[in-house]
């Protein structure tokens, strides 16, 4: 059993905006002010994900600043059966992206800290997206995919893919393997799938910190 960290919140502006926006979201919570990670019942680190320990030793002295926040998974396991619907609308698991580092994260338009973070997002992408590193954003908004597309063009989100989830069944999963603890979620996975390290909250993205977390990660 892995114990739970508090979050060290980047600001505490943002969460005042994120309580108000679950209230007229009805969202049950927007914005939670710990996280941990649990075993998902008796779920134990595969032999697959023996190597993200080292991967997970090595990110952690780089958990500062913009991302400190974000805790280094210590018992890494394989995530690849998370499901969502790709770009095309067709459903697809974690497992299309094997090979590549992931920095995985679940948002919504009515999650005002997930809105202020997309542009840093959609910058990391653009800087550093490669054969070795993508950033996977999913919304999760329920309805049709008006209102997302809407959002990205109204903010310049260029360099990400729209991959949606209305049925909010990925927040779920995440949720009963105690890595999701409200919005936005974002979780770091290696080539093989397996999380190297999570968080729960907003981070600028395109900051300093951030990239040399992701150039740790693959190892560069």
């Amino acid at each position: 059993m892995t114990t739970r960290t508090p979050l060290r919140l980047p600001s505490l502006k943002l969460v005042g905006i994120a309580v108000v926006a679950g209230i007229i979201a009805g969202a049950a919570a927007v914005y939670i002010s710990e996280a941990g990670y649990g075993n998902g019942g008796a779920q134990t680190a595969s032999a697959e994900c023996a190597a993200t320990r080292d991967t997970a030793a090595r990110i952690t002295p780089l958990l500062t600043g913009q991302v400190a926040a974000m805790v280094a998974a210590d018992q890494p396991r394989r995530l690849t059966a998370v499901s969502f619907k790709g770009a095309d609308g067709k459903p697809m698991t974690l497992d299309k992206f094997a090979g590549k580092t992931v920095l995985f994260n679940l948002w919504a338009t009515w999650c005002v800290p997930c809105r202020e973070e997309m542009p840093a997002l959609n910058a990391l992408e653009r800087e550093m997206g490669s054969d070795k590193f993508q950033v996977v954003a999913v919304n999760i908004d329920t309805g049709d995919d008006e209102k997302p597309k809407a959002f990205l063009a109204e903010t310049g989100v260029d360099a990400l893919q729209l991959y949606r989830d209305n049925t909010i069944d990925v927040f779920n999963d995440l949720k009963k393997e105690g890595l999701a603890f409200g919005l936005p979620v974002t979780l770091l996975i290696d080539g093989k799938g397996c999380l190297i390290s999570a968080m729960n909250g907003p981070a600028a993205w395109d900051s300093d910190e951030a990239k040399a977390l992701i150039k740790g990660a693959i190892g560069v």
